[in-house]
């Protein structure tokens, strides 16, 4: 290839509108910010009248404001590459912009720097969503540690010898395997619908006593259906209740007890959970976890819902509230 081709203007026009790119130039003394149509159109904005760099920061996101001013600041005396990737608010969304420029002496001694905009939306959500996907792995981990170890000891509560409880132990890992499935969801829309109760009862069996305690969990709920979407998302709701009623509540000791019963109100699903015999409560202090986080996220995204929460001395209290038309997609 000859190193040494040189581009046509309209070469140069045509890739830089393939790459998305938009061009931008800045008058460090007067403030003039000038923009291609790509770049107009990137921010949401008319072509007309005089455009400066305070116009263009009003439209960058609060939290990122103070950075951008900062960044853009600096490059009045930048000698070199500059970069920096921000929030922006559209009328209908919010997009994530990546600037980018070359400074140089020339540049400092005109007082006017040049650079481009590109939109890195897409590439910022898919970082987003693989920093999600990790501190959900993570926080699954740790569940299932803790689930292991308060079963184990669950176990050996109502276990008459070690042959008894390695039989019941090994029965309760299989049935924490099968809810376990149902909270992650499935490639390619596989999987059918499930009647509620039934998906509760599946999703709190591993945590349920046999012999003297048997039953001290109860679901009583009405008879509807579970769409394959809502599925998941229930099911990451309930076994994260389960998993802290082990870890915390009243699952955690051999005397509590576990009601979950729901009813329907106009377009909504409200279940019930009810704690019973465990631990002292301790009202949660300091700012949420990410366990709670979770749950906020997938009744409102999910379920189009919400959880709310009340602390009484006897036991945990929670309430679902769930839109019947989501828990049937």
């Amino acid at each position: 290839m000859d190193q040494n081709t040189e581009w046509t203007s309209g070469q140069l026009r045509r890739a830089i509108k393939a790459a998305g790119v938009a061009l931008w130039t800045w008058n460090v003394d007067t403030d003039a910010f000038t923009m291609d149509q790509r770049g107009y159109a990137l921010w949401d904005l008319e072509v007309d009248g005089v455009l400066s760099f305070e116009d263009l920061s009003a439209k960058v996101h609060p939290a990122d404001r103070d950075r951008v001013r900062a960044a853009f600041s600096a490059t009045r005396a930048v000698v070199g590459p500059y970069e920096i990737d921000f929030r922006i608010m559209s009328d209908v969304e919010v997009r994530w912009i990546s600037a980018r420029g070359q400074g140089s002496d020339e540049d400092i001694l005109a007082r006017q720097m040049t650079g481009i905009f590109l939109d890195v939306t897409g590439r910022k959500q898919a970082e987003e969503g693989h920093e999600l996907l990790a501190g959900e792995m993570s926080h699954r981990v740790k569940n299932l540690l803790a689930i292991a170890s308060g079963l184990t000891q669950m176990t050996s509560r109502s276990s008459s010898s070690i042959a008894d409880m390695t039989s019941q132990l090994t029965l309760r890992l299989t049935a924490l395997g099968r809810a376990h499935d149902l909270v992650r969801p499935l490639p390619g829309g596989q999987g059918k619908a499930a009647l509620l109760g039934d998906l509760i009862t599946i999703l709190l069996s591993p945590y349920d006593e046999t012999a003297a305690f048997a039953g001290r969990i109860r679901v009583a709920v009405p008879r509807m259906g579970v769409g394959e979407a809502a599925a998941t998302g229930l099911s990451l709701v309930i076994h994260e209740l389960a998993t802290n009623s082990l870890k915390y509540g009243a699952l955690s000791v051999g005397t509590g007890t576990l009601d979950v019963s729901g009813s329907v109100e106009e377009n909504n699903l409200m279940v019930t959970w009810i704690e019973q015999g465990g631990p002292e409560v301790v009202f949660p202090q300091g700012p949420a976890g990410y366990g709670s986080r979770m749950l906020d996220r997938t009744m409102s995204a999910h379920l189009g819902g919400t959880i709310s929460y009340n602390w009484t001395p006897d036991g945990a209290l929670v309430t679902l509230i769930i839109n019947t038309s989501r828990l049937a997609s």
